[in-house]
């Protein structure tokens, strides 16, 4: 079984973490195999509550791009470079390939053997060296061993097709022959005397107990086949090592790892048929035939408090979204298939989330408590906020209960975590809850920082004023704002790139300077995205 990724927003705050994490263990108590990720670093607010729940920082995922570890290719497709030539046409064969890649006895990839390469072999050479092994030989001749002495068979091929006087008299042997013989006992019993590397007996043939006692004292290999020599001189030379076919040592290979895009990118310019898949120790995992990419297992996923594409990981588009569990307005991600899409109208995702616990009458345990309610009083202001439902307030009080602590309190801590400006640059505060939104083709960009003291941030408006310049300029996005949230004055100081003026003018319906303070202003979702996206809309 897969794993299946929860994750939420870039630029991720304490509710997307948390209900990713809380998610995660519901899903792997129900049976699944779950992992939770972040997209992006934690904000303090968020690593206050991992810290003070022990629970531990998700891992980093950076995208879900379709990679070659996805697709079905041919997994454990490949020959040992000491296996024969014959072996290789015959694997090829079996398996309706036209490539296949060469490893060394560590797997180790060393090159890349083709079809029209193995036939060029098997039609045209003329073989008259070998190098092969006894096994090798036994293997393709359906040999039977008389004798061995030798597990590595190198030497010149001579077949004794002469007269036995005329080949005795004319034809000199040594050490590094391999002699291809019938039942031809004078040109056996003169072979081992030579002390010949090799004897291949074609047809069956038998040989004399003196002559194998001579080649015992040489060291004379002997195998004897059932084919016939016209059969065996064919055969003989598909015996050699695969790896002496090897021309290419340096063929086009790809990690495993490698995008599927930058294969197909590639592949469009070189037109091959077969590439050898390898891991980052260049150890051999397989081919892949370029019809494979069509047979792909795409990452599996569920998204939580997001459903906006700009706001999702890189690559979603290619993995397979299992489900959503959100309580923001419906965005642009689009599914192939159906899916569970679970959208409340609460303060929180990890409302969601505790609701889907009592759903399934799974436990809540300690630790995931923590994590449940640090979502919801911190997208909730605990509380406070105009989102805040019902169901938000009852989990809030159940959640409570199970950890027997002050959530009022806790809350304020929580908050507090995550409004100090120390060691944060401006664009820290900028992209400490950062959302990006399209409509009609134009992006438009919101933070959201909240802090007791705007006083730290108004010494040095023109600053951050600038860097929202920057940004929207970079990325074409009709206007990137700041909304500094003061939940003790139940308001928001509203910063913008300077272009986007207009936007904020006719949004609040009036003239709206850096660090302009909008009353009532404390929810992203109910009081700042809509009328934004209205104007822009219009």
């Amino acid at each position: 079984m897969s794993k299946t990724y929860i994750f939420g927003h870039k630029k991720p705050d304490t509710d997307s973490v948390l209900s990713a994490i809380a998610l995660s263990y519901l899903k792997n108590e129900l049976g699944e195999e779950t992992e939770a990720r972040i997209l992006g670093n934690i904000n303090k607010e968020t690593t206050f509550a991992l810290n003070y729940f022990n629970l531990n920082v998700p891992k980093y995922l950076n995208d879900v791009k379709l990679q070659l570890k996805d697709i079905n290719y041919h997994k454990g497709f490949f020959i040992h470079d000491t296996s024969s030539i014959y072996e290789g046409y015959q694997l090829m064969l079996k398996e309706g390939l036209t490539g296949l890649p060469v490893v060394d006895e560590e797997n180790t990839f060393t090159g890349l053997i083709t079809i029209k390469d193995l036939s060029h072999t098997i039609i045209n050479e003329n073989i008259e060296d070998l190098y092969t092994s006894y096994e090798n030989l036994m293997l393709v001749l359906k040999g039977e061993a008389i004798l061995k002495f030798d597990s590595d068979i190198i030497g010149k091929l001579i077949v004794a097709a002469y007269r036995s006087t005329t080949f005795i008299g004319n034809i000199s042997l040594n050490q590094d022959m391999i002699l291809i013989v019938g039942d031809r006992h004078s040109v056996i019993e003169y072979a081992v005397e030579k002390g010949v590397k090799l004897i291949i007996l074609s047809g069956d043939s038998e040989i004399k107990k003196e002559h194998i006692e001579i080649a015992k004292k040489n060291k004379v290999n002997i195998i004897r086949t059932p084919y016939d020599t016209y059969h065996v001189t064919r055969l003989v030379g598909l015996t050699n090592y695969i790896k002496t076919m090897l021309r290419s040592f340096n063929p086009i290979k790809f990690e495993n790892t490698e995008f599927v895009d930058t294969v197909i990118d590639i592949n469009n310019k070189l037109k091959h048929t077969n590439y050898p898949i390898v891991d980052k120790k260049n150890k051999c995992l397989g081919l892949l035939k370029i019809t494979d990419l069509s047979e792909k297992s795409p990452k599996k996923v569920i998204l939580v408090d997001h459903n906006e594409k700009a706001q999702s990981v890189e690559g979603i588009e290619e993995a397979e979204i299992l489900e959503i569990i959100d309580h923001h307005n419906l965005g642009s991600i689009t599914t192939n298939n159906p899916i569970n899409f679970r959208n409340m109208a609460v303060g929180s995702t990890c409302t969601i989330v505790y609701t889907m616990f009592k759903e399934r009458k799974i436990a809540i345990p300690y630790k995931i408590a923590g994590a449940l309610i640090s979502g919801i009083l911190s997208d909730t202001l605990i509380l406070k906020s105009p989102t805040t439902t019902s169901k938000d307030i009852a989990a809030v009080h159940d959640l409570a209960t199970i950890l027997n602590f002050d959530y009022k309190e806790y809350g304020m801590e929580l908050l507090k975590a995550g409004t100090s400006l120390d060691g944060m640059s401006k664009e820290d505060v900028l992209y400490n809850d950062y959302k990006l939104y399209t409509i009609n083709e134009k992006t438009f960009a919101i933070g959201q920082f909240f802090t007791m003291n705007f006083n730290d941030i108004q010494k040095e408006l023109s600053s951050y004023v600038h860097v929202l310049d920057e940004v929207a300029e970079a990325n074409n996005y009709v206007l990137v704002a700041l909304y500094v949230t003061d939940i003790i004055k139940n308001g928001s100081y509203v910063l913008y790139n300077t272009k986007a003026k207009d936007i904020m003018d006719v949004a609040y319906e009036t003239d709206v300077i850096e660090g302009y303070f909008v009353e009532g202003c404390l929810s992203r979702k109910k009081h700042i995205v809509p009328e934004i996206m209205s104007i822009i809309e219009s």
